[in-house]
């Protein structure tokens, strides 16, 4: 039987992210990097020629390829997907989603009239750590989770509030988990919105507290799942778990008295270490190319927005206004 022909692809939009997406395509056998495109011409120019590709235009681009990212800013998301779906080329959309909410739910639907696949960019989906937790979901009774992104300022500007920007990632995770309706939202925030907390309870009473921070002075990324009979540490860095089991107390006799000690049991779960970004891209091409739905649908990335919005709002509402100077 002849191998499948690699997936001819393109990245739309080649600032950091982008540039990000051209690496893998190029390094992934199972795509063809075919070229790239951006609004500043020699912007497009500069990485074509680090990594091996064309520059090309929008239209010519779309011609040649089967599937595309795209990683233009935020509200450029909705008009640049939606030339792609109308050229019946499958995309991979970064996140947030969209700007308008009834703008992605708008693509859904165009993508479904076209036939073509529509996954969003929540690449902590594709964390190794991630997917090695979504097989163990099964033994778990969860009671509640922890989710912390947090990490020091940032040396440039984002136009993005670090609920938008961080906490989104989490929210997606937690929706996916917990995979139920949330009926509870509170939050708070800082005026500068570098900083916000929020807390979610869903339908069936389970709890989800959130921390997103980019004025913390030590970059943590860490999800704690508590059970009922465990506890879950997952570190999206290090794409490492660890489960403390449930142990009793036990008097231990010492000499001519009784000390009392309760050890705990801890396991480090097997993950295998690669490259979320790989994973991802790898994922959206056996999407494509099976014609199959994405792990991360643009359902999924309208939820996760809309949760991340309704939390930004209630954020921005308790933040106290600056005292009066004298």
């Amino acid at each position: 039987m002849s191998e499948q022909p690699a997936l001819r692809v393109g990245v739309i939009g080649v600032g950091s992210m982008g540039q990000n997406h051209v690496r893998v395509y190029r390094e992934l056998p199972e795509t063809n990097l075919v070229g790239i495109t951006d609004a500043d011409i020699e912007q497009a120019e500069s990485v074509a020629d680090a990594f091996g590709t064309d520059a090309l235009e929008m239209d010519e681009l779309l011609e040649a390829v089967d599937a595309v990212s795209i990683a233009v800013p935020t509200p450029y998301h909705y008009e640049t997907a939606r030339e792609c779906i109308d050229a019946g080329v499958n995309v991979l959309v970064e996140k947030p989603f969209v700007e308008k909410l009834e703008n992605g739910r708008r693509l859904i639907e165009f993508a479904d009239q076209r036939d073509v696949v529509l996954q969003v960019g929540h690449i902590e989906r594709f964390n190794p750590a991630v997917m090695t937790l979504m097989d163990l979901l099964d033994d778990l009774d969860i009671i509640a989770l922890d989710a912390q992104r947090l990490g020091p300022p940032l040396d440039r500007d984002i136009e993005d509030t670090a609920v938008m920007d961080l906490m989104i990632h989490d929210l997606d995770i937690l929706l996916a988990i917990l995979d139920e309706e949330v009926e509870k939202v509170y939050a708070a925030g800082t005026r500068e919105s570098n900083y916000a907390t929020a807390t979610i309870q869903t339908e069936s009473g389970r709890i989800g507290e959130l921390t997103a921070s980019r004025v913390t002075q030590q970059k943590v990324r860490q999800l704690t799942i508590t059970a009922e009979n465990c506890r879950v540490i997952v570190d999206y860095t290090d794409q490492s778990i660890e489960i403390t089991r449930q142990s009793l107390p036990e008097y231990a006799r010492e000499n001519d008295s009784f000390r009392y000690r309760h050890e705990n049991v801890i396991e480090q779960v097997l993950v295998e270490r690669r490259e979320p970004l790989k994973n991802e891209l790898s994922a959206f091409a056996e999407a494509v190319r099976t014609e199959s739905e994405p792990l991360v649908t643009g359902e999924d990335g309208i939820r996760a927005l809309e949760l991340a919005r309704e939390i930004d709002e209630l954020a921005s509402e308790r933040v106290p206004a600056p005292a009066d100077t004298v």
